[in-house]
């Protein structure tokens, strides 16, 4: 059995006194795609927060290639392998689309991401390169935020709502980009409000209700019935 290259081990977060996270326990193995749904609030986010520094986790709780990592600051987090696309996408609007994405090279690992990878996937974003990032519609700022991801050359890339608010054609050409990105070996989590997208271009599942796993398993092997019960929080 592969060895995982992310697991998590009763993970538990807290904004202030609020618990946001309970005891979750999480598995990634190297070149998997694996979803992670769950209704508003159900701690989706929190949980990616966690993996990547911007929420403090406890050291033990989160191990990367065996080592633990939970609590370490984003930028060194980034700079072991595990990059974030996050929620909003996020740019930096006094930056260009082009100087937005070359801010993932900041943490210099080498791998096959560079500019010229990122526009042959999306060629919008090589036209509108001296742009600002924010000018850009929502699926392009979208495209921008998952490409200064990968410029970080991570193995493991968590992807946070990339569909959310993007019209259909939009949402089928960034994620007609997973083959690109998977192809290689590197592993990617995506959180996604589409249940049947999820389902669609994943391995495995897991679904999270009011901050604990309620469902996880091979996706060919979950009925819908199972999930919606699990999503829903229905006994």
């Amino acid at each position: 059995m592969t060895a995982a290259l992310l697991q998590v081990q009763g993970l538990e977060a807290f904004y202030g006194d609020a618990q946001a996270l309970f005891g979750i326990d999480f598995e990634l193995a190297p070149g998997e795609l694996v979803a992670v749904i769950g209704a508003n609030g159900a701690g989706k986010s929190t949980l990616l927060k966690s993996l990547t520094g911007l929420v403090r986790a406890p050291r033990e709780a989160v191990h990367w290639k065996g080592e633990a990592i939970g609590g370490l600051p984003p930028g060194e987090i980034v700079r072991r392998g595990l990059a974030l696309v996050p929620e909003g996408r996020r740019l930096f609007p006094s930056l260009s689309v082009e100087e937005n994405l070359l801010m993932g090279s900041l943490s210099r690992r080498a791998g096959p991401w560079n500019l010229r990878r990122i526009y042959q996937m999306f060629p919008i974003l090589q036209d509108k390169r001296h742009q600002p990032g924010t000018s850009l519609s929502g699926g392009q700022q979208q495209m921008v935020a998952l490409g200064r991801a990968l410029m970080s050359n991570p193995e493991a890339l968590l992807c946070d709502e990339l569909s959310l608010g993007l019209a259909p054609i939009v949402i089928r050409e960034i994620y007609q980009a997973m083959p690109q990105i998977t192809g290689e070996g590197m592993a990617l989590v995506i959180v996604e409000q589409d249940v049947s997208l999820a389902q669609r271009v994943s391995r495995r599942l897991y679904c999270l209700q009011e901050g604990r796993v309620s469902l996880q398993g091979a996706c060919e092997a979950l009925s819908r019935d199972e999930i919606s019960r699990a999503y829903f929080g229905i006994e």
